[in-house]
């Protein structure tokens, strides 16, 4: 009898886990079947979003590419692609619905992967990919030519989205363009010990740093700027906003029972959602300890492993990840800051594993799977 495996989600995690269970497992559990479920049809390489705003640096192909080609590899009956977006679940009858262009469809699965992230809470943001291929793709594309006039940019949030984003735009435009970075804490990245470093690279590039800016409101006006107001009523004019901050995990289609206080997905040592055997998940969708590229990579291989023993009979194993906490921010494309637990590392270091490239090189590899 087929073993149907259902993954909703395809991003990182998500495509992760289902080539993995197609490479490793597939062999030996003849009778698998892997469906997986995406809002987008293409695998949107979010970490280079911060640099896919500036105009002319890179080539669609460079963060975006059709997900499905990937797969064509693999058996025809042991994998299906479905362009859709998860409606609910319902874990005592085990079965998914979806909405698709065509009409709602119901699934029916034996294990369940919960993988859909999270998203920006504005939707006029390109950090991640809420919506579908063709509606990223015209944000982005109304972004860069809004940057490419401008003379004033504000990014509001000073995590780490928005210390790159800031860095990659005055990195680019100099003095050409004034960058100012809005700070709701009293020191950027949320005071972590990387923020004295970050703050150096930045006033190096030119930006403007305004620590304990938090935004009340903005308002769009008949000229087409924004006017930016912040909680103690100063009021900035800018010709683009940037919104970083503001992340909400995408689990509305779950069940409440299956969720933490700050509605992310309850899970145990196995990634398994707490009070199941057989729904798992990974990513950003769990937050754990935070979200984060290297992390949801280690839970996805962990999540794939442990639904490969329990198909074989086996008992799941705790997933690991990283042993120490590990923060990159890349300050445009030449410096960055970063740490491996409580030890910093060379700005050149951090800017040669992130910066360079953003790691959009390893983008074909997650598409055809030979990245895991």
């Amino acid at each position: 009898m087929t073993k149907t495996i259902v993954v909703l989600g395809g991003a990182y995690a998500g495509v992760g886990v289902a080539h993995r269970l197609l490479k490793y497992t597939k062999p030996q559990v003849q009778d698998l079947k892997v469906i997986l479920v995406s809002q987008n049809s293409h695998f949107y390489w979010n970490l280079a979003s911060v640099r896919a705003v500036v105009p002319g640096l890179l080539k669609e192909e460079q963060y975006s590419q059709p997900i499905e080609k990937g797969f064509a590899k693999y058996p025809a009956d042991s994998f299906e692609f479905i362009v859709g977006s998860a409606e609910g679940v319902d874990i005592i009858d085990k079965t998914v619905k979806i909405s698709t262009k065509d009409g709602e469809r119901v699934l029916n699965y034996d294990h369940l992967v919960l993988a859909t992230g999270t998203r920006a809470v504005d939707k006029k943001v390109p950090w991640k990919s809420n919506t579908t291929y063709e509606e990223t793709t015209a944000l982005l594309s109304e972004i860069q030519n809004k940057v490419k006039s401008a003379k004033h940019i504000v990014v509001a949030g000073a995590g780490a989205t928005g210390v790159e984003v800031s860095a990659e735009l005055a990195f680019e435009y100099g003095k050409e363009k004034e960058v100012v970075l809005l700070s709701g804490d009293s020191e950027i990245l949320g005071g972590d010990s990387l923020a004295s470093n970050a703050a150096t690279e930045l006033k190096k590039l030119g930006v403007q740093i305004r620590k304990s800016a938090r935004v009340a409101s903005t308002n769009e006006l008949p000229d087409g700027k924004v006017e930016v107001v912040l909680q103690n009523g100063e009021k900035i004019t800018t010709d683009v906003y940037l919104p970083t901050m503001g992340m909400a995990p995408n689990t509305e289609y779950l069940p409440a029972d299956l969720l933490t206080d700050k509605k992310f997905v309850d899970i145990d040592e196995f990634y398994r959602a707490k009070g199941t055997k057989d729904v798992w998940a990974a990513g950003d969708i769990v937050w754990k300890p935070r979200g984060s590229f290297v992390l949801s990579d280690k839970q996805a291989a962990g999540v794939a492993k442990n639904i490969d023993l329990v198909l074989k009979g086996k008992q799941p194993v705790p997933v690991k990840t990283l042993p120490m906490d590990v923060l990159m921010v890349a300050t445009g494309r030449s410096r960055g800051a970063g740490r491996l637990g409580s030890v910093k590392v060379f700005s050149i270091m951090v800017y040669m594993i992130k910066g360079r490239t953003l790691g959009t090189q390893s983008l074909p590899g997650y598409i055809d799977g030979s990245a895991f």
